[in-house]
């Protein structure tokens, strides 16, 4: 299991009210207590925060907000020495406008680093994100042309068809490689190759940001190259790529054929409403677009970009079910830290909202105790807690043996117990409606899960016979299962042992 954490938001070690390195240093036992197996970090990079670090301004240093290259270098090596891998962000796609490479490139049209982003005479018809009336192309006066921004006009993007580009971004990776780190989630990596001739995005979806349509057959072969990159490090470095196209069978092409990357998000289950079938349609596509492939899947319920789960699916009951089938379904689970708190958005008065997305929701403090800071260094973090902070927090829950905290406990536990539902096959099982219910087998290991969506209890039949491992409210746990599957419930089950 990956473990995503914002550092902004997940620990303040100095009082600044923001989130820092040796904060999360101090929680690197929470993680190993909880299970984690690695950890990704979000940008933690100089940056002048217009996107709050994925506006880059110095890859290959850490901004003074969160702390210091000796910093990460301890953090690193505590997380190495208790097991734990570690994933940074990188930002390839684009850069901050304050990077030393742009301010070079928009200084004259003969710079040497001119090429290094994308300058046009004529904008075509591209949208940016976070505003889409506003055109992903901004006029630079001092040199009279457009570059590109499929994000903010403060993130112009790279040119990744000039090799100097390719040559210094390798030069990043290598520089966090070789200080150890375990590999990198890769930002909007769909977006590094562009077609050439920059056409006007189709009549259809010309509305829509094309940071969500950017697909080109060039950026294959910029993967291709990262990969043989990474791979001729020892110890299994890894890349993670964010492929923002909400389409499986897009987002297989960027595995390539075990050549390209490791893994790769699946959007289209985050987006999908709490219903059994929508669930079904999406792991069934998973099976279909990637099994051929021999590529591994990757489950996601929340980020710092997306409402939490809790939240969007409206009761706790369905978060904790939402957890079991997370952390049971086939291929590689991220959590995004405070869903194992059974963390709400968090509400923030327009006088304290931030983010050009929108996203400060999410983004809310994680509280680590029921003292008035949380656990936090200061009293006022940057943004405000959220909901029922005294109660849902990391301190209280780990002595409420009812507490969500202690249900993820519970599935990372049953999880590293058992090689099916780490590694094994996944099968459709037969339900009702309303019903998800599925077996994982490899190695004469045996579970199977169900999954109620609906608020009603429910009949599910299992041939054998069977012990309830890990029930998501708790009840009946180490018990034989009896059939009934209560509301909102989900259940792992193991085979029963006679005797």
């Amino acid at each position: 299991m990956v473990y995503q954490i914002y550092p902004r938001s997940f620990a303040d070690a100095d009082g600044d009210g923001v989130g820092d390195l040796k904060g999360i240093r101090r929680h690197l036992d929470h993680l190993t207590w909880l299970g984690v197996d690695a950890v990704w970090l979000s940008p933690f990079f100089r940056s002048p925060m217009a996107d709050f670090g994925y506006d880059v301004a110095d890859y290959c240093d850490v901004d003074p907000l969160f702390g210091t290259l000796v910093d990460f270098d301890s953090l690193l090596a505590e997380a190495h020495d208790r097991g734990l891998r570690v994933l940074i962000d990188w930002v390839p796609n684009h850069t901050s406008d304050q990077h030393p490479w742009f301010q070079e490139s928009r200084s004259s049209r003969f710079s040497a680093k001119r090429d290094w982003y994308v300058w046009r005479d004529r904008p075509n018809n591209w949208k940016a994100a976070f505003d889409e009336t506003q055109s992903a192309w901004t006029w630079d006066e001092t040199t009279g042309q457009y570059y590109l921004h499929l994000f903010l006009p403060e993130q112009p993007d790279l040119n990744w068809a000039n090799p100097e580009v390719v040559e210094a971004m390798h030069g990043v990776l290598r520089f966090w490689l070789d200080r150890g780190v375990d590999g990198f989630r890769v930002d909007v990596v769909h977006g590094l190759g562009k077609d050439p001739n920059f056409p006007d995005a189709p009549p259809q979806t010309a509305d829509r940001a094309w940071s969500g349509q950017n697909d080109h057959e060039s950026t294959h072969a910029i993967l291709r190259d990262l990969r043989r990159l990474v791979d001729a490090y020892p110890g299994d470095r890894v890349l993670v790529g964010e492929v923002y196209l909400l389409s499986t069978r897009q987002v297989a092409a960027y595995y390539g054929h075990g050549d390209e990357l490791h893994l790769a998000f699946n959007f289209p289950p985050l987006f999908a409403p709490w219903e059994s079938a929508a669930w079904r349609e999406n792991v069934d596509q998973v099976v279909k677009e990637l099994d051929p492939r021999g590529a591994w899947p990757t489950w996601v319920l929340s980020n710092h970009d997306n409402s939490r789960h809790r939240t969007r699916y409206g009761s706790e009951a369905r978060a904790r079910a939402a957890a079991v089938l997370l952390l049971t379904l086939r291929g590689t689970p991220f959590v995004y830290a405070g869903e194992e708190l059974g963390l709400e958005e968090a509400w923030v008065p327009p006088e304290r909202q931030v983010d050009p997305g929108g996203r400060d929701g999410c983004r809310a403090p994680i509280p680590w105790d029921a003292s008035s800071g949380h656990g936090w260094a200061g009293e006022d973090p940057w943004l405000p807690w959220p909901p029922e902070p005294d109660a849902r927090n990391a301190a209280a829950q780990r002595e409420d043996e009812d507490s969500v905290l202690q249900l993820y406990w519970r599935l990372l536990a049953a999880r590293l117990e058992s090689v099916a539902l780490r590694l094994g096959s996944w099968t459709a099982l037969p339900s009702p409606p309303g019903v998800l219910a599925y077996e994982r087998e490899a190695e004469h290991d045996r579970r199977t899960v169900l999954v109620n969506y609906a608020d009603d209890t429910v009949e599910v039949y299992v041939a054998g016979s069977w012990t309830i491992r890990v029930a998501s409210d708790g009840h009946g746990e180490g018990r034989g299962y009896e059939g009934i599957l209560g509301p909102s419930q989900a259940l792992v089950l193991m085979p029963t042992v006679p005797g």
